[in-house]
């Protein structure tokens, strides 16, 4: 028995890296995942993005440890096409309980051609992105009222502004990370009395292809007064996507059934130094 049996998960950005990791860990915990993914690639985004090929593999690693999905190629930034995808899960597993939104970009690269439409594709994505998420699956949640948990992945660079260059990818991350805090504890108050719990998780850099690429190493390269303020206290040079999983499994779990308006960093100390 797993401390997710019955539940059904609501996931965006599952094609790899943290959203994979948290599809399979939920999936093996118990729960029923409906995933989404762009599966696309945005022209202002220099490291490669997901493919059709990797939300398949998704696909494959959730059905491997025993659980069940439907995923859909999806982009956060249109909210016609996120209900869509949530509508296509619901039609298999019934409306979420855990509403993971996840999706995001860190575009910063060495040189930027257009600062401008770097900007607003990084709010787009990681801010309007959640707020589509949300707003797609909450009115029903309430409806059906037996509460659930939303979890939104900030960083912890939504709670501090280390390595601020003034590049329009630089700013737009940190002021999206920071957005997506303040719509949590909106959130959180609309949704409390519905038992609905809201919470952001905060990491520090995580090994995955958002991070780990050419384009992050040329900026820092670039930039090597921003890149001596970005390690971590502890010596770990960045946490690893399971870290950040069980951070959320504790946040839908039993285990976090009154924690709401919390910002949990998973830093391994960035945001103390």
């Amino acid at each position: 028995m797993g401390q997710l049996d019955g539940k059904v998960a609501f996931i965006t950005g599952a094609a790899r890296g943290q959203g994979r990791c948290h599809a399979i860990e939920l999936a093996r915990s118990g729960a029923s995942i409906i995933a989404l993914d762009i599966c696309s690639q945005i022209d202002t985004v220099a490291y490669r993005m997901s493919t059709p090929e990797d939300l398949d593999e998704t696909v494959r690693l959730v059905e491997e440890v025993g659980g069940k999905i439907v995923a859909s190629q999806a982009d956060v930034r249109d909210r016609a096409q996120v209900e869509t995808a949530l509508a296509r899960g619901v039609e298999v597993f019934g409306q979420p309980d855990i509403v993971l939104a996840n999706a995001g970009i860190s575009p910063q690269r060495a040189s930027e051609p257009d600062p401008q439409a770097v900007f607003v594709d990084t709010i787009e994505t990681n801010l309007i992105g959640v707020w589509n998420t949300v707003i797609a699956a909450a009115p029903a949640m309430i409806e059906r009222g037996q509460g659930g948990s939303i979890v939104i992945t900030s960083s912890a660079q939504g709670i501090i502004g280390r390595g601020g260059d003034g590049s329009g990818a630089a700013t737009a991350y940190t002021a999206s990370k920071h957005g997506v805090v303040g719509m949590m504890r909106s959130f959180s108050a609309w949704l409390a009395p519905h038992s609905i719990r809201v919470n952001t998780v905060n990491p520090t850099g995580v090994r995955t292809p958002m991070v780990e690429n050419d384009a992050i190493a040329e900026w820092f390269a670039a930039n090597p007064t921003v890149a001596a303020t970005m390690g971590n206290p502890m010596p770990v040079f960045m946490v690893d996507p399971i870290d950040v999983t069980r951070a959320v499994l504790y946040l839908v779990g039993e285990s976090g059934r009154y924690v709401t308006g919390v910002v949990l960093p998973v830093d391994a100390g960035f945001t103390s130094k």
